[in-house]
């Protein structure tokens, strides 16, 4: 037998073995990953809990990058117009949504047999903030909008008021649009609204702090940082457009608001937004706060829809 016999007997062997370990470790591997395929189809969601509701009649429409949907509800109107800007990444489409607060609010209209505002719904896109002009390239949209308003009332029809909704980013924006322009709107609508006692320009140990306070997740504040710095440059712009800054040139002549959000916010808002409902009643503003039990954008429908309406 030569030398180089045993040899090649063990590299057989060794390759046999290590062959069969692969196999087995192919078919854990395949057995692991069919496991987790057949758990994914078993526990996914199957539908969604659904508003039983008359959808109002929309016709949509757009004026230069800003698009718009009208809704009307079948029965008849008001007179006001609410102008609701969404939250993120949604669209001008989402008034009729039967899985969305929006058709929580048309429900409650309904069953109590309310006659709602108009609703115009505004959208640049999933993600906006209204800023004044300033020194980053997409700043401006607080002008855009409202020098839009009119285009689309000469359409639509002059409101007897005009109210402003938002949710999330909208509820910043309608705090900003609305104390921006006081005399434009008799009241605003802010729900979960990104307002925050800390700029997006403090020390990263003033930004830890408050994240320690609210219990806001880290990687939603660092978005939420992201996308202030993309339209602000500098904590002077950021201030022009704070609503924690806004409300103190409000008085007892500016919109009434409307503030709600939940104690137990990703986003860290609340602490913000009941600050703002404190500094709005010291000036005199007519103020309802809804501290509510919940996460981000937990919403009183019932509420709501009394103070659009009324």
């Amino acid at each position: 037998m030569s030398g180089t016999e045993p040899r090649e007997k063990l590299r057989r062997v060794a390759s046999s073995v290590l062959g069969r370990r692969s196999r087995q470790w192919l078919a854990a591997v395949l057995v692991a990953g069919l496991a987790f395929y057949a758990w994914t189809q078993i526990s996914r969601p199957r539908g969604a809990q659904k508003v039983a509701f008359r959808p109002a009649v929309q016709h949509c429409g757009t004026n230069g990058p800003l698009r718009y949907c009208v809704y009307r509800d079948r029965r008849g109107t008001t007179g006001d117009i609410v102008y609701h800007l969404h939250g993120r990444r949604l669209d001008e489409h989402v008034w009729n949504d039967d899985t969305y607060f929006t058709a929580m609010l048309q429900s409650e209209w309904e069953r109590n047999g309310t006659l709602p505002p108009t609703v115009v719904t505004l959208s640049y896109g999933p993600t906006w903030l209204l800023t004044p002009k300033g020194a980053k390239p997409d700043s401006g949209l607080l002008e855009q909008l409202m020098a839009s308003l009119p285009a689309i009332e000469a359409k639509i029809g002059h409101p007897r008021r005009r109210l402003l909704l938002g949710e999330s980013m909208g509820g910043l924006n309608v705090l900003v649009a609305g104390l921006s322009y006081p005399d434009r709107f008799a009241k605003i609508a802010a729900l979960c609204p990104g307002v925050y006692q800390s700029s997006p320009f403090a020390s990263l140990s003033s930004i830890r702090a408050s994240m320690e306070r609210t219990g806001a997740d880290p990687k939603t504040v660092f978005g939420v940082w992201l996308m202030a710095r993309h339209y602000v440059a500098s904590d002077a712009e950021w201030r022009r457009i704070s609503p924690l800054d806004l409300i103190a040139r409000a008085g007892p002549g500016s919109p009434a608001l409307y503030l709600s959000n939940g104690l137990y916010d990703a986003y860290g808002n609340f602490e913000g937004t009941e600050r703002l409902a404190q500094l709005a009643r010291g000036r005199g503003v007519r103020t309802e706060w809804h501290p509510l039990y919940g996460g981000h954008c937990a919403i009183d429908a019932a509420s709501l829809a009394a103070f659009l309406s009324s």
